[in-house]
C-alpha cells in the first residue's frame, strides 16, 4: 500500500494582493487547490488559467509560478508530502475538479482532522490526502462529463437508490429534457441497457439483498419491489441469478 507522509500542515493560503509566486525548485511533492478567485499557472514555459476548483500536484524538481487578480485573489489549500511509491507517484500538472463541493469538503476534513492531532487525527488527514489525490487523478484520467451524460447519471443513481418506485420512460425522458426516443438511445449508449432492462436488473440485485440479508417472505420483496405476479418475479430472478429466490435464501 501507498504511504503518505505530510512535510507540512494542511493549510489555507488566501492570498495577498500583491502576491506573485516563483518557486525555487520544489524538493518534495505539493498539492494546491484553489478554492476561490481567479489567476494562472505557469509550469514549464506553459501557462493556464486558475479559477475555483483548479488544483496540482507539483514533483520534486518542478518549479512552478503563479499570480492572481488583486481583486479577486486566490484562496488556496494545500500541504507538502512525501510518496514511498515514485511509481505511484500522483498525476503531475494543472486538473479542473467538477464536484468543488467535495473538494472543498475533503480539504476542511484534512485540515480540521491533522489540527485535532492523535492516532486517529493523524489516520483521517492522510485518508483525506490519498482521497485528493484520488480525485484529481480520475479528474485527469475521464473525461468529464455532458449535460446529458451527467443527467443519465443522476436518473440511474435514483434508479438505484430506490428500485421500487414505478419509474417510467416518459418521467424520465422529462427529467432530462429529452423526447422518449432520443431519451431510450441517449440511456442505452450510457449503460449498455434498455431503461426498463436497467430497472429490472436493480430490482433484482434489491432482491437478492432483501432475500439474504433480512427475514421477508418471497412473497413480501416481490410486492416491495413493484410485482404483482409472485411467479413472475420468481422466473425473473432465476433468470437473472441462476437460482430461484427460494435457493438463494
Amino acid at each position: 500500500m501507498t504511504q503518505l507522509r505530510f512535510n507540512s500542515s494542511p493549510t489555507y493560503w488566501r492570498c495577498e494582493p500583491g502576491w506573485f509566486w516563483h518557486s525555487r525548485p520544489l524538493g518534495d511533492h505539493l498539492l494546491w487547490c484553489v478554492l476561490d478567485g481567479v489567476g494562472e499557472l505557469t509550469l514549464e514555459g506553459q501557462t493556464e488559467p486558475l479559477g475555483p476548483g483548479s488544483c496540482a500536484v507539483f514533483r520534486p524538481g518542478d518549479a512552478p509560478m503563479a499570480r492572481h487578480d488583486p481583486h479577486r485573489r486566490l484562496l488556496v489549500f494545500g500541504m507538502h508530502f512525501d510518496i514511498d511509491a515514485p511509481d505511484e507517484a500522483p498525476h503531475r500538472g494543472l486538473v479542473q475538479v467538477q464536484d468543488r463541493t467535495l473538494l472543498g469538503a475533503l480539504a476542511r476534513r484534512c485540515d480540521r482532522s491533522f489540527r485535532r492531532g492523535g492516532p486517529l487525527g493523524a489516520r483521517h488527514s492522510l485518508l483525506c490526502l490519498e482521497q485528493l489525490l484520488c480525485l484529481l487523478g480520475e479528474e485527469a484520467t475521464y473525461d468529464a462529463l455532458g449535460p446529458v451524460d451527467a443527467e443519465l447519471d443522476r436518473i440511474t443513481e435514483a434508479m438505484r437508490q430506490d428500485p421500487s418506485r414505478r419509474w417510467t420512460v416518459t418521467e424520465l425522458a422529462r427529467q432530462a429534457a429529452l423526447s422518449r426516443a432520443q431519451f431510450t438511445r441517449r440511456f442505452i449508449a450510457y449503460t449498455g441497457l434498455t431503461p426498463a432492462r436497467y430497472l429490472i436488473n436493480v430490482r433484482l440485485v434489491r432482491a437478492h439483498e432483501l432475500l439474504t440479508q433480512t427475514n421477508m417472505t418471497v412473497t413480501q420483496i416481490a410486492a416491495a419491489l413493484g410485482y404483482i405476479d409472485v411467479a413472475y418475479f420468481s422466473r425473473q430472478y432465476k433468470r437473472h441469478t441462476g437460482r430461484s429466490p427460494s435457493v438463494a435464501r
